[in-house]
């Protein structure tokens, strides 16, 4: 195993045991509000300082960007971090919720971990030696036919520009698969897909550390991730699909028709 991604491991497990310990007491979290329906607790800004002084420890030199504290440093190397991906689900006792930190070398994911602190899941991955839940190697499904597959998606929730794209687009992914789920933290989607346990994935308007491990382990996995042209621009641009490569392909096709110079830009 990578150093880089046992330091990743680690830093996740201790942000794990943190918001754990506060799972135990809901009541007494402070929430904040950054903006409409988008909260920070203190659990948030204390996992990610726990995930940071992990890093820092080990690698004093390297870039950071995380998602509380913003970006820091000048280095080829940079760690991506979540410290909380699906805070409203944790702020309302909803089990679905996940640590995110990936490592990229000169704008290039290397390793990456997804960790589900109530299950226990550690989902890894580092660049060229495949992916893993919890030291088993995994794998994207083998569904062929979108009418029976199981896609992920995420409703927009702070910016409603393209809620009317989205919405249409809902519509025909709910006529053509065999169900839409919405389960609220992008990051633990994406690593579900890696797995198998959806078929694909789609979503507007995410943060880079929504996406950066999750999107390592899906190719990692032996599936395909893209932005909403199928091009490799989702890191910028926000917007997101994934799965199998032939779940992934017919995504395509139902996106396509409703992109506009705005969304697909």
């Amino acid at each position: 195993m990578h150093p880089t991604l046992n330091i990743a491991i680690k830093a996740a497990r201790r942000a794990g045991q943190i918001i754990n310990r506060a799972s135990l007491d809901l009541g007494q979290i402070k929430v904040g509000v950054k903006q409409q329906s988008d909260f920070v607790t203190e659990v948030d800004r204390a996992a990610e300082a726990a995930i940071i002084e992990v890093i820092r420890d080990a690698y004093p030199t390297h870039a950071i960007l995380a998602e509380e504290s913003g970006a820091s440093g000048d280095s080829d190397y940079q760690w991506i971090i979540d410290p909380l991906d699906g805070t409203t689900n944790f702020i309302h006792g909803f089990p679905q919720y996940a640590v995110s930190i990936g490592l990229s070398h000169k704008g290039a994911m290397t390793q990456a971990v997804v960790y589900d602190p109530g299950r226990n899941e550690l989902f890894t991955a580092s660049k060229g030696g495949g992916a893993f839940l919890n030291d088993k190697r995994i794998r994207v499904s083998g569904r062929a036919k979108l009418g029976e597959a199981l896609v992920g998606t995420g409703f927009p929730y702070r910016v409603f520009d393209h809620i009317d794209t989205y919405l249409a687009i809902f519509r025909d992914m709910a006529q053509k698969t065999a169900g839409m789920r919405r389960p609220g933290a992008a990051s633990l989607d994406l690593a579900y897909v890696a797995c198998g346990r959806l078929d694909g994935f789609w979503e507007f308007g995410l943060g880079p550390w929504d996406m950066a491990a999750g999107a390592l382990l899906i190719s990692e996995a032996g599936g395909l991730v893209g932005d909403l042209r199928g091009e490799s621009a989702y890191m910028e641009t926000g917007n997101m699909l994934a799965g199998n490569p032939k779940v992934f392909s017919q995504l395509l096709q139902i996106v396509s028709p409703h992109l506009t110079r705005t969304l697909s830009a």
